[in-house]
């Protein structure tokens, strides 16, 4: 399954974010800066957008730690404050444990700053796309 038109990471897709991810062996990290095409209220990143950038996240941890392929199962988000458009972003996630093929997996963005301004918890299942 390739995943170069990925809305989040795919580099062909014209529209998309194409985030790219740095993995330390514990934690994945990718920053991005958010244009105004991706704003909600004036000035701040859309609440969609934001749980996209926590979800892939999470999920290229899995694909990069243990090279499968994973499904969200369950995310749930947290927006603490306005995460802004225009400004760099560091998305950063790890995993907190493992139950057979369900991964449990937490995420957060953060300004430059370090105000956390979204944080996520997920399950995700690890699965064979084939």
């Amino acid at each position: 399954m390739a995943d170069e038109y990925c809305f989040a990471c795919g580099e062909k897709n014209p529209i998309g974010l194409h985030l790219t991810f740095d993995f330390d062996g514990e934690r994945i990290f990718t920053k991005k800066i958010l244009q105004k095409e991706f704003q909600g209220y004036d000035g701040t990143a859309h609440g969609g957008i934001i749980s996209t950038l926590l979800d892939e996240t999470m999920c290229k941890f899995i694909s990069a730690k243990y090279h499968e392929k994973a499904v969200t199962g369950r995310l749930e988000i947290r927006y603490k404050y306005p995460t802004p458009v225009e400004q760099e972003l560091k998305i950063t996630a790890w995993q907190e444990n493992q139950r057979k093929n369900i991964i449990s997996m937490r995420s957060t963005v953060e300004i430059p700053d370090g105000t956390i301004t979204a944080e996520a918890t997920a399950k995700f299942a690890v699965v064979s796309l084939s």
